[in-house]
């Protein structure tokens, strides 16, 4: 089972895990659309304030043209290779 500090979100695993489930980049919006399409009832702003607390954490990078992928840190938590201290 991956650890899951307080800072995180259910938000926040359902981001890594679509990106890291459907190997894809996405800038917000267009994760925010595909996120809805999949059935999360989840709201664009909320979208965009957890890829950036994930980007904070190092678990997501976000190129110049403001896609967000994840790191492999992201990576390892996915993987269930970090303890929760790793995340605070």
């Amino acid at each position: 089972m991956r650890p899951t500090p307080g800072w995180m979100t259910m938000t926040d695993v359902i981001i890594l895990d679509f990106l890291h489930d459907h190997d894809l980049e996405l800038s917000p919006k267009p994760l925010y659309r595909n996120l809805v399409r999949h059935g999360h009832d989840i709201g664009y702003s909320t979208v965009r304030g957890r890829v950036r607390a994930l980007e904070e954490q190092d678990l997501l990078q976000k190129d110049d043209d403001g896609y967000y992928e994840l790191t492999g840190r992201g990576r390892a938590y996915l993987a269930g290779e970090l303890d929760a201290a790793d995340l605070e």
